[in-house]
This record gives C-alpha cells, sequence and structure tokens, in this order.
C-alpha cells in the first residue's frame, strides 16, 4: 500500500472527501498528511501548519481553509471569516423540501447566526409593540440559544435595553441587532452597536456588558467585531468623531480607542467589519478596517495605524475585506460601488494610495455583500444580484452575469460551488470556476437580508420571521 493510501484508509471520512475537493493534488495530500498528524498527536498550532505547508510548496491559506470544515461556526462568515464552509452543504431544496427545521424568531434582527457543538445562538430586537417594525417604541437587544437537532429555544437572555425616544431611525435593509455573535469555547460575545457590547456564558449569564462608548449610529449599527488574542475590536464609524476601539474580552474594558484618521469622504458613517491578515511568510498580524474614504491598517496590540489607503468619497462602507495572498480586496461603499485590491508588505507604511492599490473595478461591484475567495479566482456580486468572477493579481474579468435578485447577504463556498442569497431568500448555487454555470435555484418565499450559517453539512438561513435548518432533498 503507498504511503498516501495509507493515510487515506487510516483518515476520516471527512479526511477521505478532501481527495474529492476541487485542489491541485499536492494541497490535497497535504491535508490528508496533516489530518494523519491530528489524529496521533490531538494538537496543531498555526505555526506547525505554516510549516508544514511551506515544506512542501502550498499555501498556508489552501491548507488552513481546508481545516475550516472541522470547525464550528462561530463568527460572521464562519471559522476564518471568508465564507469557506464545509464540504455537503446541500445543492437543492424548496419551502417543502429539504427543510430540517423552521422556528420563529422573535423580534427583529439580520445578524447571522453562530453555531457551537449542538448549539445555535444568535441576536435579536424585541420591540414593546405588536408591530416589531415600529418607530420611537422601546426595544429589549437579547441573545437567543437554540438546540442545534430540533431548533428548539434553550434560553432568550435580555441584555440590554433600547429607550425608543432616543433610538436611532434605522435603514429600511438595517435592523437593531445586525453585528453577528462571536462564540468561544465558553463565551459568546455579542455586540449593539452604540447601545453595547457584552459577554455571556454558554448558558446565558451576562458576565459584563460595556455601554460607556456612545456614539450617534447613521441608519443604525452594522459592524461586526472581530476577536483576536483576547481583544474584541469593531469600528465605530460615526457621522462625526469614528473611531476603532478594542475591548479586553475577559472584562469589556477598553484596551485602545483609536480615532479615524483624517480622509477625503465628506460623510464619516460607516458600517463594515474589520479583518485579521496574518502574512503567508510570518510577521505581525495586521487589523484591516474600511472606513469612509481609506481602508486602515492598526496594530491589533495597540491600535497604532501602520497604513492606509484612500478611495475618495466613498462612504457607507459595508463589505469586509477578504484577501488572496498579499492582496486586501475592499469594496469602497456609495455613492459609486467599486472594489480594489490593495497590496500588503513590508513597504507597507503611511499613505499607500498611490503605492500599494494594484486595480480597482467601478461597474457592478457591491456596496453590501461580502467579496469570496476561492481556489485562485475572486467572486463578487452587487446589490443588484450581478455576480462576478475575476482575476485576483489582474483585476481582468473573467465573467459577469446576472446570479439572483437584490441581494444583502454575502456568499459562502463548499464543494466548488458559491451560494448567493438574495433578499426574497432565493438561493442561486454556482458552480465555482471560469465558466458561469448555475447548478440549483431554491426558493424559500421570505425575506432575507442575513447571510448564511452552517452546521454540521446543513446551512442556516435567516428570515424576516423565521431561522431555517436546511438539509437539502
Amino acid at each position: 500500500m503507498s504511503f498516501a493510501a495509507g493515510l487515506y484508509v487510516h483518515s476520516t471520512p471527512q479526511t477521505r472527501s478532501l481527495f474529492f475537493v476541487e485542489m491541485p493534488m499536492r494541497t490535497r495530500l497535504a491535508c490528508v498528511m496533516i489530518k494523519f498528524y491530528l489524529l496521533r498527536h490531538r494538537a496543531l498550532t498555526s505555526q506547525w501548519l505554516r510549516f508544514f505547508a511551506a515544506g512542501i510548496g502550498v499555501s498556508f491559506a489552501a491548507v488552513s481553509s481546508v481545516f475550516a470544515q472541522e470547525a464550528d461556526w462561530n463568527q460572521f462568515r464562519g471559522p476564518n471569516g471568508d465564507g469557506h464552509a464545509p464540504s455537503g452543504i446541500p445543492l437543492a431544496w424548496s419551502t417543502t423540501d429539504g427543510i430540517a427545521w423552521k422556528v420563529p424568531i422573535p423580534g427583529r434582527g439580520w445578524s447571522s447566526p453562530v453555531v457551537g457543538t449542538d448549539r445555535i445562538y444568535l441576536t435579536t430586537a424585541v420591540a414593546d409593540d405588536e408591530d416589531q417594525d415600529a418607530l420611537g417604541v422601546d426595544r429589549e437587544l437579547r441573545a437567543l440559544c437554540l438546540d442545534a437537532t430540533s431548533g428548539e429555544i434553550l434560553w432568550n437572555q435580555k441584555v440590554l435595553h433600547q429607550d425608543g425616544a432616543s433610538a436611532p431611525r434605522i435603514h429600511k435593509k438595517n435592523s437593531h441587532a445586525s453585528p453577528t455573535p462571536i462564540l468561544t469555547k465558553d463565551r459568546l460575545f455579542v455586540h449593539f452597536g452604540h447601545m453595547g457590547t457584552a459577554c455571556l456564558d454558554l448558558d446565558g449569564e451576562i458576565q459584563w456588558s460595556q455601554s460607556s462608548l456612545p456614539y450617534s449610529p447613521t441608519h443604525g449599527n452594522g459592524s461586526t467585531p472581530v476577536l483576536h488574542e483576547g481583544l474584541l475590536i469593531y469600528g465605530a464609524d460615526a457621522a462625526k468623531n469614528p473611531f476603532i476601539v478594542a475591548l479586553h474580552a475577559k472584562s469589556g474594558d477598553v484596551a485602545w480607542r483609536t480615532p479615524r484618521s483624517e480622509t477625503r469622504a465628506k460623510r464619516k458613517f460607516s458600517f463594515a467589519s474589520p479583518s485579521i491578515f496574518k502574512p503567508e511568510g510570518g510577521g505581525a498580524a495586521q487589523l484591516i478596517s474600511p472606513a469612509s474614504g481609506a481602508v486602515f491598517s492598526y496594530d491589533p496590540k495597540t491600535g497604532q495605524e501602520l497604513w492606509k489607503a484612500g478611495y475618495d468619497e466613498g462612504y457607507s462602507v459595508i463589505p469586509k475585506p477578504v484577501f488572496f495572498g498579499n492582496l486586501a480586496f475592499i469594496g469602497t461603499g456609495y455613492d459609486r460601488a467599486t472594489a480594489i485590491a490593495v497590496r500588503i508588505d513590508d513597504e507597507s507604511t503611511g499613505d499607500v494610495t498611490e503605492s500599494h492599490r494594484e486595480w480597482q473595478i467601478t461597474k457592478r461591484m457591491a456596496h453590501t455583500p461580502s467579496m469570496l475567495v476561492a481556489g485562485d479566482l475572486l467572486y463578487v456580486v452587487s446589490d443588484g444580484g450581478i455576480a462576478s468572477c475575476i482575476e485576483p493579481k489582474t483585476g481582468d474579468i473573467i465573467w459577469q452575469e446576472r446570479a439572483g435578485g437584490s441581494m444583502s447577504a454575502s456568499p459562502i463556498y463548499s464543494d466548488g460551488r458559491i451560494y448567493l442569497l438574495d433578499e426574497t431568500g432565493t438561493c442561486t448555487v454556482l458552480k465555482a470556476g471560469r465558466e458561469f454555470e448555475i447548478l440549483s435555484e431554491n426558493a424559500l418565499d421570505e425575506r432575507s437580508l442575513a447571510s448564511p450559517a452552517v452546521v454540521g453539512t446543513d446551512l442556516l438561513v435567516r428570515t424576516e420571521e423565521h431561522l431555517f435548518r436546511i438539509s437539502g432533498k
């Protein structure tokens, strides 16, 4: 028996499926070898993974994305924050077929669910009125826990109270509970923008609450925090005096707070969620945070600004950055949605607008959905439902086609497929690659603006009034 075959036989069923994932054979073998190491030693550090990947000549990103398959969907856009999901996600379903369960969710909220073991967590805002969309009424900002098998609500905890008289008017596509929670092995972090942030244990008991960082949002809140080395970091991009801040995850105390430096944008408000960039060749992590007028890089430990790349008047920026090698892909917001690629290297310091911007695309790009890197290609879906496949290094458009109706949700990737959920609850599944092909169209017939999540190999889709677990036909 060959070495590769031996590894295959002694690995798990999940590992065997790696042989059928669309990736180079060298990467497939690397992943199986690492899995075999895991089975023997039950431990794998990111440093070891980087060393191993470099030693056999494959990228860290290629290998680490596979191991997202065995991690819980614990944050916005999954374990790596990039929309990559495990193998086995369903291809086809309908309102009557392939639905494991459908449960009503109290209140309103466009946060995505997060998943840990056999539980699902999400946030919602419950109005003190029969009309959950009523203006000027008090609301309870709550965290919920559901049993993943049955959909039963196990606990429903009030976290914060929002006074209706002082609550901001929100955009028709926003909610008072839009940021997605973050889940660790024993803590749930929930964020409600200017209203505050809290930490709960997994039984729903509040461990701390932080509401001493008020600001005046425009159109409500949207930025989801990122958790990095014990710090919970988020942008507070209000119409005036925008800033970015880090809280100690153990206590909720402020670790650092950095004002946004000046940009050319006249409108200062934005909603983008930050991402952590980790250089493939090693080196210090950077916090990449888009805001009005520029994307900023910060030292996540101290909040020190490292560099910025401007994009003129761009404001109301929403997409979360994604990466390909040393390139960061950024959506620039309104009025004209533009996608740009910014190179990150040892010379990235100060204003790198002219020196490090590799390319930009101004037609049919996304205001709201985040981008997706899969294999050696970049995918973008516009708010109008136009999907694009792009060469990430050059910005050349390979194809650009209609893939559905209006979209706010960010795409996910699994098994060589791209899942695009539109605002009517219809999910169009595309074949990833250099030729445009629609594999299926699956309607739920309910309004949906939240990005999908994954539990096991099933999809979780949040609509205006329900949460669906979709196992497929």
